[in-house]
């Protein structure tokens, strides 16, 4: 049985060694790993959180980001509610790139996928893109918008958990069809907790009755 109310399904999208792997690894297992074999394909990860009292647990595919595997990146959009869209501020080239990523997301996905971009790296000392850019790119197309650091943790729990409240919210506002996968949305059946001894026994004795006690005639 599965121990959460809601599975929401992500996709980390954008150029080869902007960290994609290394902010999946900080966000499942809260650590950082210098050296990261290049993705091949997809790679997969997973962990549960709690939003407003519902227990979510978030399902992400970590794509490869060479053009060798674009048509396998288009597949997986489908069936994904989230996208964080990374690019690496150390590399002028990764943000350049930033509108065909968006575009491929655009025509490929369910038109209610959230989308936040990911301004990566952000402990490097040398920078090639600005903060205001990123913001400014964000703002043109309509995106969320985060800085972090895969390396030091800074705001990764914050761009997977706040993409995982904006769906949540669309999802309390009826903006998906959930008799469907195609939202990239599961409605799971949250385990309960299991009772006590105390509870168990008491769920076994014999109810009694209890008679008031009136004035006889």
């Amino acid at each position: 049985m599965a121990d959460y109310n809601y599975l929401f399904k992500y996709i980390i999208v954008g150029d080869a060694g902007v960290g994609k792997s290394c902010l999946l690894l900080q966000f499942t297992d809260r650590r950082f790993r210098a050296e990261h074999d290049m993705t091949i394909g997809v790679e997969f990860g997973h962990r549960v959180v709690e939003i407003d009292d519902q227990r979510i647990k978030l399902q992400i595919w970590d794509t490869a980001g060479q053009e060798a595997f674009r048509s396998i990146t288009r597949a997986y959009y489908r069936g994904a509610t989230g996208a964080l869209l990374v690019f690496d501020i150390g590399r002028r080239a990764t943000f350049d790139h930033l509108a065909q990523w968006l575009l491929d997301a655009r025509q490929n996905a369910q038109p209610n996928m959230v989308i936040i971009l990911v301004a990566n790296k952000s402990d490097l000392e040398r920078r090639e893109v600005s903060t205001e850019e990123g913001a400014w790119f964000a703002r043109q197309n309509g995106l969320f918008f985060l800085e972090t650091s895969a390396k030091t943790g800074q705001n990764v729990e914050s761009a997977f958990l706040d993409t995982a409240r904006q769906i949540y919210e669309n999802l309390q506002a009826g903006m998906y069809d959930l008799s469907t996968d195609t939202h990239g949305i599961t409605v799971g059946m949250p385990q309960r907790p299991r009772p006590t001894q105390m509870q168990r026994t008491e769920a076994n004795m014999p109810s009694l009755t209890y008679a008031c006690c009136g004035t006889g005639s």
